[in-house]
C-alpha cells in the first residue's frame, strides 16, 4: 500500500479509537449509525459507498472522499465506476468541487499502486 494511503488509514484508526475511548454516548451512536447505514440492505454496500462518495464530494470533505474511495476499492469498484460517480458529484456540486475531484483521482491512483 502506498504511503499516503497508509498514513490516512493509520491516522483515521488512531483518532477513531481515541474518540470512542472517551465514551461519549452521542459520538458512539453517530459512529454506530454511520456503520449501520452503509451495511447491506435494500441497496447493496457498493451502491451505498458510491452514494457516500457523491455526497462527500458535494460536501467537500476530503477525508470522507478518501474513506469512500478506500471502501469502494476494497469492494472491487473499477476506476471507470469511480470516474462516472465522480462526474455526477461534479455535476451536482459544481466547479467548486473540482479540487476535490483532483485529490480523489490522486488518492485512487495511490490505491491502485499496490496492485502492481
Amino acid at each position: 500500500m502506498s504511503k499516503p494511503v497508509e498514513e490516512f488509514n493509520a491516522y483515521r484508526s488512531k483518532m477513531n479509537e481515541k474518540l470512542l475511548a472517551d465514551n461519549n454516548k452521542i459520538i458512539k451512536r453517530i459512529f454506530n449509525l454511520d456503520t449501520n447505514a452503509y451495511s447491506e440492505g435494500i441497496l447493496d454496500v457498493k451502491t451505498k459507498e458510491l452514494l457516500g462518495l457523491v455526497a462527500s464530494t458535494v460536501l467537500r470533505c476530503d477525508d470522507c472522499v478518501k474513506y469512500h474511495l478506500q471502501s469502494c476499492y476494497d469492494l472491487g469498484t473499477t476506476k471507470e465506476e469511480i470516474m462516472e460517480t465522480m462526474s455526477i458529484a461534479t455535476l451536482v456540486g459544481g466547479t467548486i468541487v473540482i479540487p476535490h475531484l483532483r485529490r480523489a483521482y490522486e488518492f485512487w491512483e495511490e490505491l491502485e499502486l499496490h496492485e502492481g
